[in-house]
């Protein structure tokens, strides 16, 4: 396996320090061309930090890389794309006010004699990416108008559009479709039978062992484990990040309900273009129910959650908590009605990146900690205290922005802050998005934990195995309509999948 994959780069005695943290100490990781290296660990174990010292983004404090036997030193992310590497971040990097053939060449733009910009070719080239990645994305659709699954899909356009020799995947498949995870996937063996390397990072543990070749383990900035995939399973993987076999993925057992929490009527989205992203959607939940809305990329799951959340005005439907028709008052009024949500996209919608993680966590919830005209900063910082605990999230200092912190972590600050509200009702979607393996257990077993305690939950995901194991409920969405109900512990996976395919419909459940 090693002459088919020769090693293309290296890093020796890989060491990077930030103050207060030693992220990478003393790694040893080698990169083979034509082959998909997985690299694998819970957050913040050091993956993102290793593959932005490949990238050029970071440096190391100590340690050497080496590309094809000879040592190098990236000056910076373009000097890393010269050398031919290239990465597509977990949190992405687009324009939203620009269009997807600009994001795709932004700063490598196609000139016409190095004079004007040459939009007919970036647009033809972008169409011919997009057949690639089947896909049917306008090349002049502006990037804010895409949902973050197609976003994604752009991202992973763009660095194919730099024909890399190594690209580095950073949580590709994390807000992708199942469809669209093979569509990447046969994308994948193309690109190792062209001889690229790439390194694939995901915390969809049985995805590493269908797409990788060789897999490298990191725990606590050290490397556990590296050897070809031959051979490794699920307990090899989970043993070598957290020194546990077991997932530890809660299941759905028989569950008393109380009465009903909430109830959405004839909700009712119009599509830009015509048709409707939410068509006549009804559905009620019962205090205690966690009930999950499961379908493909485009179904109108999101949708109907901003919906909920008073986000699109020309969205028309009726909403009822504990039987109370609830008045159309912004978000903030949703919130003070009992409501709250996780946003798929924590970066953009969840979280505000140059606050601190305190003000964070809090930010919904200010009013607890005023006294008249003051805000009581020892309470407000007790309060967020508890829920990093509560949560189990790493941080240094609660002080420190948000930014900070890795992508879990930062999606463990927006549920803590929506909890910090004490919600009659919790929105959640795509919950688990981004977050490793122990901190993917920790919040499911939070949600079992708030369902008991009275707390009505509906969630989106595209994940099959998480809606089957947590939902007492399952509504399988498809073109902005309830397809389909079942029982959270008596579903067939393979109904459920065959559900989500938009070919028939129903108004009401």
């Amino acid at each position: 396996m090693t002459e088919t994959h020769p090693i293309g780069l290296s890093i020796r005695g890989g060491t990077k320090v930030y103050p207060g943290t030693r992220a990478l100490k003393a790694v040893d990781f080698d990169l083979r061309m034509g082959a998909v290296n997985v690299l694998v660990g819970e957050n913040g174990a050091g993956k993102s930090t290793m593959m932005k010292v490949i990238a050029g983004v970071e440096s190391l404090t100590e340690g050497s890389i080496e590309m094809d036997g000879k040592p190098v030193r990236f000056r910076d992310k373009a000097d890393a794309v010269r050398h031919g590497i290239g990465i597509v971040f977990q949190e992405l990097n687009l324009f939203p006010n620009m269009t997807v053939a600009e994001n795709i060449f932004i700063a490598r733009e196609k000139t016409r004699g190095g004079i004007d910009i040459d939009r007919q070719a970036q647009n033809r080239k972008t169409r011919e990416l997009m057949e690639r990645l089947e896909q049917k994305i306008d090349p002049d659709t502006p990037v804010g108008e895409l949902r973050i699954g197609q976003q994604q899909i752009v991202e992973i356009a763009k660095s194919l559009a730099q024909d890399a020799r190594i690209l580095i995947l950073d949580e590709p498949t994390s807000a992708l479709s199942s469809t669209e995870v093979e569509v990447l996937f046969r994308v994948i063996a193309d690109l190792k039978a062209h001889g690229v390397g790439i390194v694939y990072i995901s915390h969809r543990l049985e995805e590493l062992i269908r797409v990788g070749d060789y897999i490298t383990v990191l725990r606590d900035g050290v490397v556990t484990g590296s050897r070809p995939m031959k051979g490794v399973d699920l307990d090899w993987i989970v043993r070598n990040m957290i020194g546990a076999a077991s997932k530890d993925f809660p299941r759905a057992e028989a569950t008393r309900f109380g009465e009903e929490v909430f109830r959405a009527e004839d909700v009712t989205l119009p599509r830009v273009g015509g048709g409707f992203a939410v068509n006549h959607l009804s559905l009620s939940l019962r205090a205690g129910e966690i009930l999950g809305l499961y379908g493909l990329m485009g179904a109108g799951r999101s949708e109907f959650l901003e919906c909920i959340m008073t986000q699109h005005p020309e969205a028309t439907g009726r909403y009822y908590i504990d039987g109370e028709l609830l008045p159309d008052r912004g978000v903030a009024g949703r919130i003070q009605q009992g409501i709250a949500l996780i946003p798929e996209d924590r970066k953009r919608d969840g979280l505000i990146q140059i606050m601190a993680i305190r003000e964070n966590i809090t930010l919904s919830s200010l009013r607890d900690f005023t006294r008249v005209f003051d805000l009581n900063l020892r309470a407000e910082a007790a309060g967020a205290m508890e829920f990093v605990r509560r949560l189990a999230i790493k941080i240094g200092s609660p002080e420190n922005p948000v930014s900070s912190l890795s992508g879990g972590n930062q999606q463990k600050v927006v549920i803590g802050k929506a909890l910090m509200t004490r919600p009659k009702v919790l929105l959640m979607d795509e919950p688990s998005r981004g977050i490793d393996i122990g901190a993917k257990a920790e919040v499911f077993r939070m949600m079992r934990r708030l369902a008991a305690e009275g707390l009505g939950i509906i969630f989106v995901t595209s994940d099959l195995d998480e809606v089957m194991a947590l939902s007492d409920r399952i509504i399988v969405m498809a073109n902005g309509r309830a397809i389909e109900t079942f029982d959270g512990i008596e579903a067939d996976p393979a109904r459920v999948i065959a559900a989500a395919a938009p070919k028939r419909a129903k108004e009401t459940i």
